[in-house]
């Protein structure tokens, strides 16, 4: 395996950027972090400072020229996602970009402008996961007989008016920040796309945001997604996989500790209390390392990615259909 390490350059001083994503970046075994950007030239620098990067910079379009960054990660507020996505990929770098993508699949559709031979990935980091690895692998395994539904929740409760996901007109709301889970749980674990969803979406009267959405997708042949995703409702997160034999649920799905070890539950209803059900323990890891690490190594060449730029346009489509049907009333094709 390569000895070389992809140099990375973080686009903004976004908190899930300084908190996680950018230490986690720091520990992957194929990655450094060489420069951070801002359009405030301060807080880069006091962003530099505080994690030790070398490099400061007081726009992006200098982050973009430096020659000496392979890859950028971009946790931009959402309306910023594919412009300064589709900017970084013709720059000549390949770019990690915080979900969703974009604001819709039609706007998701400008990232084909990117060189194909750039690497743009959505960063879903539970998809790295080994208890979500290991989830599929039991789907597979044939243990759960058929599967037939996934139910899923994850919620927060967030009042803050100046919080981009209580921003409407730059893509707020629980649905874009975290409804885009449960959808790719589901087409994680099916390994499948959702022919039609529907939809009952009630909004803040002041944001204008959806803060309460329940959501069923069918997936075909038999097989159903139903969420709940709130983001002013207590915290909660659940991920059920349910079989003709067993259910499966992945315990803390979305915010697996990184530093704890992590559970998967297997089932048979018997008895109803989930007494002896089989608890299956796994490695404490850091998800956003391990989704890091999986980009440096497609960016070296060594191992390639299986989700790109039309994966994250699928995902939007199904994002694009939830709200169609908001408006009608009705089910909506993805």
């Amino acid at each position: 395996m390569s000895t070389k390490k992809v140099r990375w350059g973080i686009l903004s001083t976004a908190n899930i950027g300084m908190q996680k994503v950018t230490p986690a970046i720091m520990k992957s075994a194929h990655s450094e972090v060489v420069a951070i950007a801002s359009r405030d030239l301060g807080k880069a620098q006091a962003a530099a400072a505080q994690l030790g990067i070398a490099k400061a910079y007081g726009s992006y379009e200098e982050l973009f020229a430096d020659p000496d960054i392979d890859a950028i990660y971009n946790p931009l507020p959402n309306h910023l996602h594919v412009p300064m996505t589709v900017a970084a990929a013709k720059a000549g770098k390949h770019v990690l970009c915080e979900k969703p993508i974009a604001l819709s699949a039609a706007e998701a559709g400008a990232l084909r402008q990117c060189p194909p031979d750039r690497i743009v990935l959505e960063a879903f980091m539970v998809r790295f996961h080994p208890q979500w690895q290991r989830a599929r692998e039991i789907i597979r395994s044939g243990e759960l007989g058929e599967v037939r539904a996934i139910n899923a929740v994850f919620t927060y409760f967030n009042a803050d008016p100046a919080n981009v996901r209580n921003q409407a007109d730059i893509g707020g709301g629980g649905i874009m920040d975290i409804g885009c889970y449960p959808i790719t749980a589901a087409r994680y674990l099916f390994e499948g796309e959702p022919k039609r969803v529907v939809s009952l979406v009630e909004r803040d009267e002041n944001f204008g945001t959806d803060r309460l959405a329940s959501v069923i997708a069918d997936f075909g042949a038999g097989r159903q997604l139903n969420f709940i995703c709130s983001t002013q409702t207590a915290g909660h997160q659940r991920v059920q996989v349910l079989g003709s034999k067993a259910k499966l649920e992945i315990i803390i799905p979305f915010n697996a500790p990184p530093d704890e070890r992590t559970a998967i539950t297997v089932d048979t209803g018997a008895p109803f209390d989930g007494s002896l059900a089989r608890r299956e323990i796994l490695p404490a890891v850091d998800q956003y390392t391990e989704q890091a690490e999986a980009f440096a190594l497609a960016v070296l060449g060594e191992k390639p990615l299986p989700w790109g730029i039309e994966d994250a346009i699928a995902s939007m489509k199904v994002i694009d259909a939830i709200f169609a049907s908001e408006k009608s009333g009705a089910w909506a094709m993805v």
